[in-house]
């Protein structure tokens, strides 16, 4: 998708660096305060998320507002030369809340009443939480809405977890009334018959329990979609007054990634609440310097969430959270190395971050977050290797001033899907441990990123004719109107790739019948007859072109009608027969990949199709692997991020004469990129 417009997210025409602010923490310590103004003028930031987690510093008790406090913070920022990204307070209530409304507090799945405590552990159905969400909200869009230093709205933070109490069960069950209307339609949707699982009466519907029922699975599934409908419907309550009051200020709230993996989250629908949203901002917390993958290959990840947010609204994000050095809660929290910082923050910039934000500005003196990164540490000082690190990141933002707004172009789009994610994780069958869906994903995504050629992480609502090729992996969940919709693409002239594991359900989670969906038979000219799962120690190969390719997990046996073989197995009781097919219909061209394989085969198959469409980007920059392009456009120029990820020092050729922004020299020919450095070039389109 080709978009030279750029696109202001908020009225700041400067990447945002700075990052969340816990004032309310240091109250009794004014010279701390005093301190951090001085502190963000050293370190080069000129952003701040305030009021996260301060419910109980602004109303204290039931009624009684401490606003002033907060005041003085928007004074001295604005004076400091500052913004400020507010936040609404509803992720970690009060004491005296939970203690006066009991009905606040969530129910776990074996319905059990949590005690207060932590933090998102709220009923979100709860008329009483609603209120006082919304009550609070107002009252601080009144106060600050018309400030200037206000930049942007940070609704609560963090958004996770579900509540099984009374209210959530009845809210469950009008929320399956409105979708299907009567109990036939959904004891027929969900499989009712199955081990006398017909429901007679609405009320008997429960939500999904490690103490009741859990193998319905058209109910987990719904249960997830009411699950992040419920979230939404929460959030929505949150900026009704904000709306009102302030409704030229964008709103946002912080996604995350999920598992020492970096897969997107999973717990909600992000494709859902992108649509309620003015911005996309995700907390990114990759773990350099691992000892279980290469640099590239977790850098090869951090860019697949990237641009799936940045996709979802198809417009630049913001990085919210992310840490200067080490965070407190992986299995090992290791230190960036040096450079590393400033690799890691032009990766977001390169792939559509307007912003460089960190959790934390300044460490917790005590509690779960005291030793978790922040650009100011226990010591105090400006001097030591984070800060500094910090400042040269904030000196860099500086030079790039003119990327805000800058937009991305691709003719690539991978597909993921949360539903499908979700009712695979569900599906009891193949290898319980190996689905691995997102990280399939990956796979397929990393051919692209290696040869720096831009990719669309879309979702299956998105508009797929904007692009030349779409690659589908493992799509369990397909309804009748994605799998039209993949038939229009290709009939319209589009590339398609799908794999193994695609198509098999609906939207309900129940099987086709009858073998494989009749467009997709039409479309791909063969129909998969069944699919055989690995053990670790099993083995195949395909032969593709020439050469032999490792199969792993995987393998789907194939019927070839009327499309043409690519690939063979080599082994097994399959062996000789299709695994990489390709079909012509209508203008364009369907390709199925029957088994897991090797990232050697993804090289060599998406190089074949990057040659036939052309994909290859306009200014060429060669360079060995590990080392990592990415472009932004605006109507005018190119800016070209060129980013060593590896730990030795690596020679990249730049095809023509462009200006290096960081250092103002014009730069030609072969250069040496240092370890883990990065330089940003601009040339005129």
């Amino acid at each position: 998708m080709s978009n030279r417009q750029k696109t202001y997210t908020t009225d700041a025409r400067f990447m945002l660096h700075g990052g969340d602010y816990n004032p309310d923490q240091w109250l009794d310590h004014p010279d701390i305060l005093a301190e951090d103004l001085k502190l963000m003028k050293l370190s080069h930031t000129n952003t701040f998320s305030v009021g996260i987690f301060a419910w109980s510093t602004l109303e204290p008790e039931e009624g009684v507002y401490q606003f002033e406090w907060l005041d003085e913070i928007f004074r001295t920022i604005d004076e400091n030369g500052g913004r400020i990204i507010l936040a609404t307070p509803s992720g970690a209530r009060p004491a005296w809340l939970s203690q006066a409304y009991p009905e606040v507090l969530r129910v776990n799945d074996s319905r059990v009443k949590q005690l207060h405590g932590g933090r998102h552990n709220h009923c979100f159905t709860s008329p009483v939480y609603r209120e006082k969400t919304r009550k609070i909200n107002e009252l601080l869009a009144e106060r600050y809405g018309n400030h200037p230093a206000l930049l942007m709205w940070h609704i609560s933070n963090e958004y996770s977890g579900d509540c099984h109490c009374s209210l959530c069960q009845a809210a469950f069950r009008s929320w399956l009334q409105e979708k299907y209307k009567d109990l036939k339609s959904l004891n027929d949707a969900w499989w009712g018959p199955f081990w006398s699982h017909t429901y007679t009466d609405w009320s008997q519907i429960e939500s999904p329990s490690s103490i009741g029922e859990s193998a319905v699975h058209g109910l987990n599934l719904d249960w997830k979609r009411f699950v992040t409908d419920q979230t939404i419907s929460f959030f929505e309550n949150e900026i009704v007054p904000i709306k009102a009051i302030t409704p030229n200020i964008p709103i946002t709230t912080n996604f995350m990634a999920d598992t020492h993996d970096l897969i997107p989250f999973q717990s909600l629908d992000y494709s859902k609440f992108a649509k309620h949203m003015d911005v996309i901002s995700w907390d990114a917390y990759p773990a350099w310097h691992n000892d279980w993958e290469t640099t590239a290959d977790l850098a090869m990840k951090v860019g697949f969430i990237n641009d799936l947010y940045r996709s979802l609204k198809q417009q630049p994000f913001l990085l919210m959270e992310s840490t200067p050095s080490a965070v407190n809660w992986h299995s090992v929290n290791k230190a960036k190395r040096p450079g590393m910082h400033l690799l890691s923050a032009m990766q977001m910039v390169a792939h559509g971050s307007d912003s460089i934000l960190y959790f934390q500005w300044r460490k917790s003196r005590g509690s779960s977050e005291k030793f978790h990164g922040a650009v100011v540490d226990h010591d105090n000082s400006p001097n030591n290797r984070v800060f500094q690190d910090v400042a040269t990141v904030g000196k860099v933002l500086e030079q790039l001033s003119d990327v805000v707004g800058t937009n991305r172009s691709s003719n690539v789009a991978i597909l993921y899907d949360w539903e499908s994610q979700w009712a695979l994780d569900d599906a009891q069958g193949f290898g319980l441990e190996t689905k691995r869906y997102p990280q399939t994903l990956q796979q397929h995504y990393r051919t692209f990123w290696e040869k720096d050629i831009p990719v669309d992480v879309i979702t299956k609502e998105q508009d797929f004719n904007p692009y030349k090729l779409l690659i589908v992996p493992m799509l369990y969940l397909a309804s009748e109107q994605t799998i039209s919709r993949l038939k229009a693409f290709v009939e319209q002239g589009g590339t398609l790739v799908m794999t193994y594991m695609s198509g098999l359900v609906n939207e309900h989670d129940l099987a086709y019948l009858g073998g494989w969906h009749k467009d997709l038979r039409d479309i791909f000219g063969m129909q998969p007859l069944e699919t055989d799962t690995f053990y670790p120690a099993d083995e195949n190969t395909v032969e593709y072109d020439g050469k032999s390719y490792r199969v792993k997990d995987y393998a789907t046996i194939l019927n070839l009608q009327t499309a043409t073989e690519e690939g063979q197995y080599k082994q097994d009781f399959y062996a000789d027969t299709s695994a990489v097919t390709k079909h012509s219909y209508g203008k364009g061209c369907a390709y199925y990949i029957g088994a897991r394989l090797e990232d050697t085969f993804h090289e060599a198959f998406y190089e074949k199709i990057i040659e036939e469409l052309s994909l290859k980007l306009e200014a060429v920059i060669d360079h060995g692997k590990g080392v990592s392009v990415q472009c932004r456009y605006d109507d005018e120029h190119e800016y070209i991020f060129i980013m060593n990820f590896t730990e030795e020092k690596q020679v990249v050729t730049i095809p023509n004469s462009m200006k290096n922004i960081l250092s103002g020299e014009n730069e030609e020919g072969e250069i040496i990129l240092n370890v883990y450095e990065t330089r940003v070039l601009k040339r005129e389109r």
